[in-house]
């Protein structure tokens, strides 16, 4: 180097002593090379991470590789135009940074080393392979990247590796560093540590099959006492950890609970089979497939243990340490998982109903033009049924009857049996209750009943916008993934929804209320089909109440509500009165609308009045229900009467969204303000005709103290006699010239209920409503229903998770209750999230079919003990959550005694299996009697693990003794040694 410098300088100086001499171009052999670079590029990785110097770690815990957060970070790193990906891997500790900053002991070993000889984390169940295999708690992984080829070649391996000793020798760093080579399959790790004087070099071997040589643990010392190589004598002492896995498969007499299938029910002869109402839940197979038993001899000396190829000390059953772990199935098949994915499918269905039965509207019109002819002869025929057999059920029936009657049975995808099982489940008041038809009744249940569940899970419909629990609606969801699940798929909904409608139509044609809804409007927090029915329900009982009416007397549709809460104030209150407004009058409104009014007889007339008789018919009371109180008209001092009002037209949400989109057109003008202040004000016209007909003589101040009793001001005033008396007076905004309520109130005639218009008609909702019905394609229909069956399925694995009681299954469900009342609720919810929520409800099936599994293989509830029975329903719960679980007391405690009878039963089984299966020998080679070798009641172990460890000195005798460790591990298709040897560097 000096003499390069000597070499530039008598250049320069010679160019300065001669400017027109020439100057020749020298090459610089200094710049940096593509190795030099890739160099430069570790140590400032090392040094961005802070992985410099030394530090000082404690003493690891017992299982904290397990049980402690494990994080890592990566950046990419070049060689040329290789790409590598350097992986910082460490064990989370809480003071690991305070700890870092305190002072090492001179002589101290890098953390790594003092890793090596820890015992407390032998055999980690789930952790890096390197952390297995060396027992790091930190270190660098530098790997090929994820496009580039892997590191094959011996040059490229030693390259790797003097850079990697190079950089660890130029900052400090005591993390060991790996670099992958091999394939990557192969998991092949080589690398190195280095500290003040020491270094360990980290060693690999990797075979397909185990040579006979190192089938044993005497083979295995013998290399690794020939890999230290320790001149002294006699040898330092080695300490050895064994670890043997036996593997179990045969759970064939010990299968899981499964409902057997019932024959002589509707869905007779499939697994899991349920009646109506109920969903199918648990495995079609066993969701454990294996169980892995794991025995460890943790500490064990050289001289103890005998394991050579003659014999071996190893037996399990004298094991002091069993661990268990279980193997689940993939993807075991479930019923609710099954059931919700297909019910799920039928979302991406584009047919119709007609289209999937097979039938076009042109042979449904050919059907009735043929039978048309018979029309006038069939209404004029006598009923051949007797008047005593007559009930709601036999009318239903007979009907569908009239309507199936061009159908082939083979042509229907629901048998007759199934279908009326369904429809007398659906719709329980058309059966009979005895068998005089005379003294039958409907038997309809009660919606509004709170089912025997708590108030969390009743409510539960209110997140989803399905339905409560055991409505129609819910039924029928039930339903239609019954039949879609066992009876036929879209074919089956089809024609079940198909007779819904049919039933829906005759219900409404004959006053029959519709079961399992309830009284009252729709439910805007429930899903719109079920508002739809709701409505159809209301539309039903209005059109009743009016045959009924006609028949007996007024009619009962009076608005209850409105007189019940007069005291409290009225609907039409502060924020509930419609703003008066200024404008177009109010005739023109009311003529360009249809008139439709009641027809009712004199008697009707006479019953609703008053008994006067010789008052003009205007000025005669109608419509009165009661007297309101003490208040008394203003100007007659007469008692003020509640009216007789209609009820308010109910709605859906669809409806409601309609009538905001028109009442939003109208625009901000003050003619569309007007117009959709009297759209909105309909109910407030046939009021006001109500209470004029009650109460003859009455002024708007009388209304306005009945109807919204805040806009009516009453103040103390001082009279002519200097007496306080109230005045009262209209509110600001009810004093505005011409306003809305003003112009009504002129308009307004004393008009009874009976004689109006009908604010709501039944007839044109009930007709839109089995139209829409009528319409609904199986896939629309899904969508309706898809939030009913995820409430019903959420309630379902709720009720299964309580019996068996596991915490982890118990917080996933309140995880997608939370998720599903965040997608449900929208109105077109991302499809693909609904799939992975029920994939959710799926995984947590899973989970409690392997329970049950568990349970049943291991007894419980079959000890006679208590303390065992307890033990041994510790021992399952922590199966179901945790990677691997100790069993207390080895081979000698409960759930060890029933491990080995396990094993035993099926070494028993696979042997009474393998003889049968063998030819019969020939005479000269059976057997004698006494030569037979008893089955032994474990197989040969599926994998055996072993670590030595030894601290002794290296390279020569007067070198510091330093921690030597060697893995094995050996498999019938796997032999893998994994070395960690260290050397003191300080006189080498």
């Amino acid at each position: 180097m000096m003499q390069l410098q000597e070499n530039k300088v008598t250049s320069m100086m010679a160019a300065d002593s001669d400017p027109e001499s020439e100057v020749f171009e020298i090459t610089d052999f200094t710049t940096a090379s593509e190795w030099e670079r890739f160099v430069s590029r570790v140590e400032e990785v090392l040094n961005d991470w802070k992985l410099i110097g030394s530090s000082v770690g404690k003493p690891l815990e017992k299982g904290i590789y397990t049980s402690g957060t494990w994080e890592e970070r990566q950046q990419e790193i070049c060689f040329a135009d290789f790409r590598f990906a350097i992986t910082h891997h460490y064990l989370k500790q809480e003071s690991s940074d305070r700890e870092g900053k305190e002072e090492p002991e001179e002589d101290a070993f890098p953390v790594a080393m003092q890793d090596l000889l820890c015992m407390n984390n032998d055999f980690p169940p789930i952790a890096h392979c390197l952390v297995r295999w060396y027992g790091l708690r930190e270190f660098v992984v530098i790997s090929p990247g994820a496009n580039s080829d892997a590191v094959i070649s011996e040059s490229k391996c030693s390259l790797l590796l003097s850079s990697i000793a190079i950089s660890l020798g130029n900052t400090g760093c005591q993390v060991p560093v790996f670099v992958q080579i091999q394939q990557k399959w192969r998991r092949m790790y080589v690398g190195e540590c280095q500290g003040p004087g020491v270094r360990t070099d980290f060693e690999m071997v990797h075979l397909r099959k185990v040579p006979s040589q190192y089938n044993h643990l005497s083979g295995l010392l013998d290399v690794f006492k020939s890999k230290i190589g320790c001149p002294l004598t006699p040898m330092p002492p080695i300490s050895i950890a064994i670890r043997f896995t036996y593997i179990l498969q045969d759970w064939q007499q010990y299968s899981w609970p499964q409902q057997p299938p019932d024959f002589d029910a509707p869905l007779g002869g499939e697994v899991g089979g349920v009646e109506f109402g109920k969903l199918p839940f648990g495995a079609c197979e066993d969701p454990i497939s294996e169980l892995h038993l794991a025995t460890a001899w943790p500490h064990l000396s050289e001289g103890i243990v005998v394991d050579n190829d003659v014999y071996s000390d190893l037996d399990p059953l004298q094991a002091p340490q069993w661990s268990v772990r279980v193997r689940k199935a993939d993807n075991p098949q479930c019923l609710l998982g099954d059931f919700l994915t297909e019910f799920f499918k039928l979302c991406g269905r584009k047919e119709s109903t007609d289209e999937i039965l097979g039938r076009s509207p042109i042979e449904d019109e050919g059907k009735e033009n043929s039978d048309i002819t018979h029309a006038l002869s069939k209404l004029t025929e006598p009923s051949t049924v007797p008047i005593h057999k007559l009930s709601v059920s036999n009318m239903v029936h007979s009907a569908r009857k009239r309507i199936r009657r061009h159908r082939r049975v083979e042509e229907s995808p629901l048998s007759t049996d199934v279908l009326n099982s369904i429809l007398l489940y659906l719709f329980p008041d058309a059966a009979e209750k005895s068998s005089d038809a005379n003294d039958a009744k409907p038997v309809t249940p009660n919606p509004n009943s709170k089912p025997e569940k708590d108030a969390e899970d009743y409510n539960l419909y209110n997140q989803f916008k399905s339905s409560p629990a055991d409505t129609l609606t819910y039924r029928l969801a039930l339903c239609l993934g019954m039949v879609n699940f066992y009876h036929g798929g879209v074919k089956a909904v089809a024609h079940l929804w198909q007779e819904f409608v049919l039933e829906m139509r005759y219900r409404w044609e004959n006053n029959y209320l519709i079961p399992g809804l309830g009284s009252g409007p729709p439910d805007l927090r429930c899903c719109l089909l079920h508002q739809k029915l709701q409505m159809l329900n209301c539309c039903i009982e209005r059109k009743k109440a009016r045959d009924e009416g006609r028949r007996a007397g007024p009619p009962d549709g009076a608005r209850e509500r409105k007189a019940s809460g007069c005291e409290n104030g009225r609907p039409g209150q502060e924020g509930s009165a419609p703003e008066p407004a200024q404008g177009k009058s109010w005739d023109s409104w009311s003529d360009s609308e249809e008139e439709f009014f009641e027809c009712v007889s004199d008697a009707d007339e006479l019953r609703d009045g008053s008994q006067g008789g010789e008052e003009a018919p205007r000025a005669r009371p109608e419509g009165r229900l009661h007297p309101h109180g003490k208040l008394t008209l203003l100007h007659t001092q007469e008692p003020l009467y509640i009216p007789v009002t209609q009820e308010p037209a109910p709605m859906t949400e669809d409806l409601l969204e309609e009538q905001s989109e028109v009442l939003a057109k109208l625009g901000t003008s003050a003619e569309g303000a007007h117009l959709r202040a009297r759209m909105q004000s309909a109910c407030l016209l046939s009021d006001m005709e109500s209470f004029k007909a009650a109460n003859p003589g009455c002024s708007l101040e009388d209304f306005v103290r009945w109807y919204s009793p805040r806009d009516y001001v009453e103040e103390e005033v001082v009279d002519e006699r200097g007496e306080t008396v109230l005045q009262g007076q209209l509110s600001a905004r009810m004093r505005i010239p011409g306003n809305m309520w003003v112009e009504a109130w002129e308009t307004a005639k004393p008009t009874p209920v009976r004689r109006q218009r009908r604010l709501f008609d039944d007839t044109k909702e009930a007709e839109k409503v089995l139209h829409y019905l009528a319409q609904q394609k199986p896939a629309d229909l899904t969508r309706h229903l898809l939030p009913c069956i995820i409430h019903a399925a959420i309630l379902k694995e709720k009720e299964e998770e309580a019996v068996e009681d596991i915490p982890s299954v118990r917080k996933t469900i309140q995880q997608f209750i939370s998720l599903g009342s965040k997608l449900l609720h929208h109105p077109n919810p991302d499809y693909k999230k609904l799939e992975d929520l029920i994939n959710q409800i799926m995984l947590g099936e899973a989970v409690i079919a392997r329970a049950r599994s568990l349970k049943a293989k291991f007894g419980i509830g079959k000890c006679e003990k208590v303390d065992d029975q307890e033990e041994l329903e510790r021992f399952v719960g922590r199966l179901l959550e945790e990677p691997e679980v100790p069993v207390i007391g080895a081979g000698r405690g409960p759930a060890g005694s029933i491990i080995h009878k396990l094993f035993v039963s099926a070494q028993r089984l696979a042997e009474s299996t393998d003889e049968a299966s063998l030819l019969a020998p020939a005479e000269e080679d059976l057997e004698r009697p006494g030569d037979r070798k008893p089955c032994p009641d474990f197989p040969p172990p599926a994998g055996r693990e072993l670590v030595l460890r030894a601290l002794a000195p290296r390279p020569a005798p007067y070198s510091r003794a330093l921690p030597q460790r060697l893995f094995c591990v050996l498999t019938r298709e796997d032999f893998r040694l994994a070395g960690a040897f260290s050397s003191d560097t300080s006189f080498f």
